[in-house]
């Protein structure tokens, strides 16, 4: 005992050095828990495997006639597995009958009428173009008249010839395909990063229009942007360039489907 002092010094603190167990056992838990919902979706439902390669072999043309009606999406004969032997992607139109290609063709002159009052036709600057091919009916909307470069906000004075276009296409009750593509040309000074982000704004602006002004059912729209990837002209040119910064609204009826309404 110190002098003066009635009690004996309190004993030091000693560190604890098994504080890391705790850290470790948590740790191990962690890993059984992963290694637990590894096993679990390893586990593979085998019939459901195989039923999954038979729709992709169908889907592909590897086996059968393809599954988009009577289009195979590859060109050649089917394979029973690996690449077909020409992987080029079959855009083919489908056969009609004298009809039908009246029936559509009616259509188009119907809409060509209508927009004579709003523009006058040029056949090397037109801002409207429309086409038949088959059981399509497209409508190619030039996009250095609808949008401003690089934008994707439909300029206001081309609202009522949308508008002429829309009320056509979408009164014949039938899917509304909305495409968007550009040039090459590298982008500047744009918010867009890259031309595929721009075609697939442009083609997304056309389609909430179109869904909003005429209460069109969405599930009837798709909206899709290609960029560069399917030019109509020379991108060497600028007529080319021209033809292929556009905005193509599609109809296409399916095979065997009638068109009667069309002609209404």
């Amino acid at each position: 005992m110190r002098p003066g002092g009635n009690r004996r010094d309190a004993p030091e603190e000693r560190e604890n050095l098994d504080r890391w167990l705790v850290s470790y056992a948590d740790f191990i838990t962690l890993l059984f828990a992963f290694f637990v919902l590894l096993y679990a979706t390893s586990r593979i439902d085998n019939k459901k495997l195989v039923d999954l390669e038979k729709a992709i072999k169908f889907a592909m043309h590897f086996k059968g006639s393809g599954g988009i009606g009577e289009l195979p999406i590859f060109k050649g004969p089917p394979t029973d597995s690996g690449c077909p032997p020409a992987a080029i992607y079959s855009d083919r139109v489908p056969r009609i009958g004298p009809q039908d290609r009246r029936i559509i063709e009616s259509l188009r002159k119907k809409i060509q009428v209508r927009l004579r009052q709003f523009l006058q036709y040029r056949p090397d600057n037109s801002p409207v173009q429309i086409e038949t091919e088959g059981r399509r009916l497209i409508v190619r909307l030039s996009a250095s008249h609808f949008f401003d470069p690089s934008q994707a906000a439909i300029r206001p004075e081309m609202i009522p010839v949308l508008d002429v276009i829309s009320a056509e296409l979408t009164a014949i009750g039938k899917p509304l395909r909305i495409d968007g593509h550009t040039d090459d040309r590298r982008l500047t000074n744009t918010k867009f990063r890259d031309n595929w982000e721009l075609s697939a704004s442009r083609a997304a602006a056309v389609a909430a229009y179109v869904q909003g002004a005429f209460h069109f059912d969405g599930k009837m729209l798709s909206a899709s942007g290609f960029g560069s990837s399917r030019p109509v002209g020379d991108n060497e040119t600028s007529v080319g360039r021209e033809a292929n910064r556009r905005i193509e609204m599609v109809v296409e009826v399916t095979a065997g489907e009638p068109l009667d309404t069309l002609g209404q």
